[in-house]
């Protein structure tokens, strides 16, 4: 008898247990994705117009002059000629959700904090806090407000920081640090 009492309370506790497991399945949050917005390179050359989303990327063409993977658009440039988008490893396969193309597009916003670099034919290396700003140099070619400093690049370029109405009076003391931060001056 006591083996049968004890059998029943080891099974009631079962039971018990048992009722209180849950069958709901419970899944990880998906990380947010990363949308990579947070910078944007353009370089004009040899007729082309090249737009990286990638700061490794946009380094290694500076150095090589081409780029492991891209996307091409004939005609598709600011003035007709061709734009390539350099890729990176990760993008090769996409058919769309990458960044720079994205934002080139009008399509993704820029991320608060937001720097860009465009390195034109004539020279000149012009630095942006906007995406904005980017896109009006990008179109016109000029930028209406600007801080220029005079060899102050890499190589010995002419800085142009591109200011806009809302910052045009201040001297742009933020985005040059941001620069120099970027560019190991």
């Amino acid at each position: 008898m006591k083996k049968l009492l004890c059998g029943a309370l080891v099974s009631a506790a079962l039971l018990t247990l048992a009722g209180c497991q849950s069958n709901e399945v419970k899944t990880a949050a998906a990380p947010a994705p990363q949308l990579n917005n947070q910078d944007l390179y353009e370089v004009s050359h040899e007729g082309r117009h090249y737009v990286f989303d990638d700061y490794a990327t946009y380094k290694s063409f500076l150095e090589v002059g081409e780029t492991a993977y891209r996307k091409v658009y004939i005609g598709g440039g600011p003035h007709g000629e061709t734009l390539v988008f350099g890729l990176r490893g990760k993008d090769k396969k996409k058919a769309e959700g990458i960044a720079g193309i994205d934002m080139y597009q009008g399509k993704l916003a820029a991320a608060a904090g937001f720097y860009g670099e465009m390195r034109g034919e004539d020279g000149r290396l012009y630095v942006f806090s906007t995406l904005e700003d980017m896109k009006a140099v990008r179109e016109t070619g000029e930028a209406a407000y600007r801080f220029t400093q005079i060899g102050a690049g890499p190589d010995g370029q002419t800085v142009v920081f591109v200011l806009n109405k809302s910052n045009k009076k201040k001297r742009p003391d933020a985005l040059m640090a941001q620069f120099k931060e970027v560019n190991g001056l």
